[in-house]
C-alpha cells in the first residue's frame, strides 16, 4: 500500500500539472472502488479551477472553489500525468481532464476512494470528520513530548501505535519498521513504557526516515509508480524491512520478522530494546 512517502511523491508530481488549471470532464469508467465514486464529481468539478494540491495523511486533496476532491491510492492505485488524447488501458478507472493533460487514475484492486467534500461541510472521510488523524509527522508540534503523553494509557505495542494513525499519521508498516530500528525501540514494546527521551529519538527518526524516502521517490514493492510512471528507490535503503535473516547493518545480528495485527515487523533482537 502507497505510505505517506508515496503519497507526497505523487502530489509533488502532479501538483505543476494541475494547480491553476481549470477542469474540463471527469470520466468515470469504474466506479466502485473502495466506496462507490460520488456522482457529484460529474456535476460540481468540470468549471472549477484547482486552486492547490495537497497531502492529508495518505489523502490527497485537490482544491476548488466549488470543494475539495480526496483521491486515496488504496492498496495498489496511481496517478499519472497524460496528455488528454492518451488511450485508457486496463483498470484505468477515472480521468480528470484539464486543459491538455488528463490526470488518470489506475487501480488494479479497486481499493482505492474518490471522495467529494462540497464548500463549507465537514471532510467525507468515514468515521467522521478528518476520521481521528493524528499530526502530520513534519507538523512542529509532532515532538517527543506529544507522543509520549499520547500514549501514557496505550498498553498496545508501539509498532500498532504508530500504524493506527491516530498519534501521527502516515507512519505505515514499512516506514514504522525502520523508524523504530533508527530509535531502537523494539516492536513489540508497550508504548505507555516508553519514555520522553526514547520517544524524542522515535519522533527525529520517523522524520529522518520519511524525508530520506520522498527524496528517494518511496518504496516500490510491488505497485507503487509515481505521476511519471517511474518507480521509488528507497527499498534499497530498507535497514530492516524485508531482511528477515540478514545481517544488520549495525551489529551483524540476524534481522527477525514477527507478525504483528496480521502485518510482518523486521527487527533486530540486539539494537532495539
Amino acid at each position: 500500500m502507497p505510505e505517506l512517502p508515496e503519497v507526497e511523491v505523487t502530489r509533488r508530481g502532479i501538483a505543476p500539472h494541475l494547480e491553476g488549471r481549470r477542469i474540463e470532464a471527469v470520466v468515470v469508467r469504474e466506479g466502485r472502488l473502495r466506496w462507490p465514486v460520488p456522482e457529484a464529481l460529474a456535476r460540481c468539478l468540470p468549471g472549477q479551477a484547482v486552486t492547490a494540491v495537497r497531502r492529508r495523511a495518505k489523502y490527497l486533496q485537490l482544491d476548488t472553489a466549488a470543494g475539495t476532491l480526496w483521491i486515496h491510492l488504496g492498496m495498489s492505485g496511481s496517478l499519472r500525468i497524460l496528455t488528454r488524447t492518451a488511450p485508457p488501458g486496463r483498470h484505468d478507472h477515472v480521468d480528470l481532464v484539464c486543459g491538455g493533460v488528463t490526470l488518470r487514475y489506475n487501480d488494479p484492486r479497486r481499493f482505492g476512494a474518490w471522495l467529494w467534500q462540497a464548500a463549507g461541510t465537514p471532510p467525507p472521510l468515514p468515521g467522521g470528520a478528518d476520521h481521528g488523524l493524528g499530526l502530520e509527522p513534519f507538523d512542529p508540534a509532532f515532538t517527543g513530548a506529544h507522543f509520549h503523553a499520547a500514549t501514557r494509557t496505550r498498553s498496545a505495542p508501539v509498532k500498532q501505535v504508530l500504524l493506527a494513525g491516530d498519534v501521527v499519521v502516515g507512519v505505515g508498516n514499512i516506514y514504522a519498521s525502520e523508524a523504530l530500528f533508527r530509535a531502537g525501540i523494539h516492536p513489540a514494546r508497550a508504548a505507555r513504557r516508553i519514555g520522553q527521551a526514547r520517544y524524542e529519538r522515535l519522533a527525529g527518526a520517523i522524520r529522518d526516515v520519511l524525508a530520506q524516502a520522498i527524496d528517494q521517490g518511496g518504496s516500490t514493492l510491488r505497485d507503487f509508480v509515481d505521476s511519471r510512471g517511474e518507480p521509488g528507490y528507497f527499498q534499497q535503503s530498507h535497514q530492516v524491512y524485508g531482511r528477515t535473516g540478514q545481517p544488520c547493518v549495525r551489529c551483524g545480528t540476524p534481522i527477525r520478522q514477527l507478525r504483528q495485527g496480521q502485518r510482518s515487523t523486521w527487527y533486530c533482537p540486539r539494537c532495539q530494546r
